[in-house]
Formats: structure tokens, sequence, C-alpha cells
């Protein structure tokens, strides 16, 4: 079967009634930055404390899109490019319902993520572009993963810092540099008085 032969579906609700009928709206946080940054820790903090509050809220960090949808990709910059689609396609879908999606992934090139913003605002969709900035020595000394000292001894190949390249956003909506740990209870309180807003603006 090729492409030409599916046919989607088109929703009998649009976009309005749904945040009506379900009084949620929904709001796609793509966090990026290199490994070991605090991307993910800021994710899981920023959800802990939405989800307290009554708002629903969802990461998808990189590992879990890896482990749970996009196992047959490597690293090669084609791959890294499907692999940011899916994950786009993925907050798209939780977006549309209302959820919070917290995006917690590399995502090295800036084409792939303007591409995800462009598909979000082609729905109507919130999309804001988080970075995290810290430096690479930082996330290098941290290396809890270990992917520093096999990059480095040449053990992992296409590894974003080392030898491969990371495109920092032009104009992130926010920018949080977490070497230190206040900056990110910072960086959480900042991130989650914005997604209060925005659903006062919605009268939510």
């Amino acid at each position: 079967m090729a492409l030409e032969d599916l046919f989607p579906h088109t929703s009998l609700v649009g976009l309005e009634e749904r945040r009506k009928a379900t009084k949620q709206i929904g709001l796609t946080l793509w966090i990026t930055g290199l490994s070991g940054s605090g991307k993910t820790t800021l994710a899981v903090n920023l959800e802990k404390q939405l989800v307290a509050d009554g708002i629903p809220a969802y990461v998808l960090d990189g590992d879990t899109i890896r482990s749970n949808f996009t196992k047959d990709l490597g690293f090669s910059d084609a791959d890294r490019k499907e692999n940011i689609r899916i994950a786009g396609e993925l907050a798209m879908l939780l977006n549309e319902n209302g959820v919070i999606a917290i995006v917690s992934l590399v995502s090295p090139f800036r084409q792939d993520r303007t591409r995800v913003l462009q598909n979000h605002e082609g729905k109507g969709l919130y999309f804001k572009e988080i970075y995290v900035s810290t430096p690479i020595e930082i996330c290098e000394s941290r290396d809890t993963k270990g992917l520093y000292a096999k990059a480095r001894q040449n053990r992992l190949e296409n590894f974003t810092g080392i030898t491969s390249v990371y495109e920092p956003p032009l104009s992130p909506y926010r920018s949080y540099n977490l070497t230190l740990p206040e900056n990110l209870h910072i960086a959480t309180a900042d991130i989650y008085s914005e997604v209060k807003n925005l659903r006062m603006k919605h009268e939510l």
C-alpha cells in the first residue's frame, strides 16, 4: 500500500470546540539543548508542578521517544530529522487535546525545530521553544550517562557537541543556563507562570 492509498479522516470537532469541551488549552514546550544540560530535569519538575495544580501535562523526552516510537532510527542527520518530526507529531496530538506537551529533546538542527514550529502554527496550536544553554564543559562534567566519555574515545558516532554540530536557537522564547541548582527553580517557576498566563488569557 502506498501513501496515495491512505485517506486520513478529518475530525468533525474543531480545535476551539475541543478546548471549550475540555476546558483545557494545549501548549507545546520544546526544550532543546545539549545532553546533560538539564533539559529533562527541567521538564519533569515542570510537569510535576503543573499536574499538582490540576493542569494536564506530559513529558516526552528523547530516550522515551526512541525507546517506544523510533527504535528503528539511528543518529544520522536523516534519522534525527525523522525522530524530531515524530516527536513533533506526538506533541501536537497532546497539544490538540488540551495537554501541556513538554518535549525534552536535543534536536540539534534549527531547520528541524523550525519545521515543528511551523506545523504547530499551521494547526493553530501554541508552541514555545526553550533553550537550555548550559555550557558544554558543565554538561560533559556531569556526563551521567557516560556518553561524552564514549564520544571522546571515538566509541560513539554523531554525538552532539563532540562529533556532531549543535545549532542553538537564534531567538528562543526563553533561555536558561542550568549550571547552578537554583537556576532550575527559577526556570520552572518562570515557565509555570507563562502557562498560567496562557490559561488566564483563555479564561481557564
